[in-house]
């Protein structure tokens, strides 16, 4: 009997042990996001605006001043079709990127009503330097980022397809743009824009932490801004990678805290 008491005593003893080992907490893994943007200059960064070659960065449209970057249109007169992107000299694949933007002024002259207030994320983007001379967007998928006009509902966070296709709920997406399910924000707020990235296969939208879109299988599609033999050669091809791009698209804006966080 006590020998039966003792090798329960002991198992007792084990089983408690056990337990308390289990319940210790894991050492947290730190999430290793890294800076695109330095806040000082645009080293890492090509920009191609329309009508002008990769590389020229037409009228100081994108600057840095006082620690984020800056749409500026001090030296416009009119907008006239001046679309542009800034790029970040790197492809990526799977990731997630995240920023704050705002808008900070008045819409150029010149510029069309839907340009108001409206800016991107553009994700899996050709390399600039593919780009035509007169192309206003990259081959990419539009992570499209709006500020409200004051009164009416306009989300942010949407997704556009200048080149491209997605499946939204298993349907097919070929149309320009599809409306995300975030509030909206008037005025100069800064907002927090966040999308994960995944190949080819599953990309989600995040606004101010709430997630606001997901939508899958990103081809290259009709309707192509570029149209070289090279991208009519990949119709229906997945878009598995590529550049990142920010929008100048005709009102003042700034962008900070532009940061990535590659996965496995």
């Amino acid at each position: 009997m006590k020998e039966f008491k003792l090798l329960a005593l002991i198992i007792l003893l084990i089983s408690f042990l056990s337990c308390k080992d289990n319940n210790k907490k894991k050492p947290e893994i730190k999430e290793k996001w890294v800076q695109l943007f330095n806040g000082k200059d645009l080293n890492n960064w090509v920009i191609k605006i329309k009508g002008h070659p990769a590389g020229e960065n037409y009228k100081n449209t994108f600057i840095v001043e006082d620690g984020v970057l800056k749409v500026n249109y001090n030296e416009y007169e009119a907008f006239d079709n001046a679309f542009g992107h800034i790029f970040y000299n790197k492809i990526f694949s799977n990731y997630r990127i995240r920023l704050q933007y705002r808008f900070t002024g008045e819409q150029l002259k010149r510029a069309p009503d839907w340009a108001i207030n409206n800016s991107g994320v553009m994700i899996h983007c050709e390399d600039p330097k593919s780009m035509e001379i007169n192309q206003k967007f990259p081959v990419c998928i539009e992570a499209q980022l709006l500020g409200g006009l004051g009164q009416e509902e306009r989300a942010t966070g949407n997704l556009c397809t200048p080149g491209s296709a997605v499946l939204v709920n298993d349907s097919l997406i070929t149309r320009p743009c599809f409306q995300s399910s975030s509030k909206t924000f008037h005025g100069d707020q800064w907002v927090t824009f966040e999308a994960e990235v995944r190949n080819d296969s599953i990309i989600k939208h995040f606004v101010n932490g709430k997630h606001v879109l997901t939508y899958s299988k990103p081809i290259v599609d009709g309707g192509m801004p570029n149209k070289d033999e090279f991208w009519k050669s990949k119709m229906g091809t997945p878009l598995k990678d590529g550049y990142i791009s920010l929008q100048s698209e005709s009102t003042p804006m700034e962008f900070k805290n532009i940061e990535i966080l590659e996965l496995n």
